[in-house]
């Protein structure tokens, strides 16, 4: 009977440790989706500048609204070594399309339609949009949602 127990709780355990976002201080994994053109873009490829990986979609007010304060972020330090990786959450990539020439937004962006069972956003464990991860120049995760302030004083610093 302990022994089952025991068994029950290491499967529980094992499906939380599965299904845990990726952690702070440890390397980002790596996602290759496609861009607006088709073309798979990894997010290795953008080792070397501070990324802020951003989950969204074209029917989310919030995400909708923080595009407005990334874009001014994004045109101020684009140049000195900051990138976007935008992920799309959206099933309609005429509606995702859309909201990226109406925000206005330049950054690398792709999409994982059929966000519901979706492998990238399943492995991140995403259960609400917006969500940000900030990742270092190495590509180590260094933050979790950052607010505009907290994003825009690690830039400041960093960069």
């Amino acid at each position: 009977m302990k022994s089952k127990f025991l068994f029950i709780i290491i499967l529980i355990l094992a499906g939380v440790v599965s299904h845990a976002q990726p952690r702070q201080g440890k390397p980002a994994p790596e996602i290759s989706l496609p861009d607006v053109n088709g073309n798979n873009v990894s997010l290795s490829s953008l080792k070397g500048k501070i990324v802020l990986i951003d989950f969204w979609a074209s029917w989310c007010g919030p995400c909708r609204q923080s595009n407005k304060h990334l874009v001014k972020l994004y045109e101020k330090y684009k140049d000195k070594g900051f990138e976007i990786y935008g992920i799309s959450v959206d099933d309609s990539k005429d509606a995702w399309k859309k909201a990226i020439k109406y925000d206005k937004i330049n950054w690398v962006q792709v999409n994982e339609s059929n966000s519901n069972d979706g492998k990238v956003a399943n492995a991140w464990y995403i259960q609400r949009i917006p969500t940000s991860f900030l990742m270092n120049k190495e590509g180590v995760l260094i933050e979790m949602n950052p607010d505009d302030k907290q994003l825009e004083k690690y830039l400041k610093e960093n960069l």
